[in-house]
């Protein structure tokens, strides 16, 4: 697998994970768990909770959503470029 195609699947599972945390947030907020853990990449160390807001949530899921569409466009832009690389070669 290249580096592209590589970038983009990690791209898309950060985007996942990141969706997948604000939803359990939405969730914890309803069960009346006032506390927030974060998803940072860069920080393997557990982060500080915070106070769970619904508005960033909702924020946050459409930024992850973006993410997530943005990523998977460049891995299909990197298949079609390696198709058309190997129908020029065949």
């Amino acid at each position: 697998m290249n580096v592209a195609m590589s970038t983009a699947l990690s791209g898309i599972s950060a985007a996942n994970e990141r969706l997948r945390a604000s939803a359990s947030n939405i969730a914890n907020l309803a069960a009346g768990n006032q506390s927030r853990p974060s998803v940072e990449p860069t920080n393997v160390d557990k982060i500080p909770q915070r106070e769970i807001n619904p508005a960033n949530e909702v924020v946050e899921q459409q930024s992850a959503a973006y993410a997530f569409v943005a990523n998977l466009k460049v891995l299909q832009t990197q298949i079609n470029t390696t198709g058309a690389l190997l129908d020029i070669k065949a």
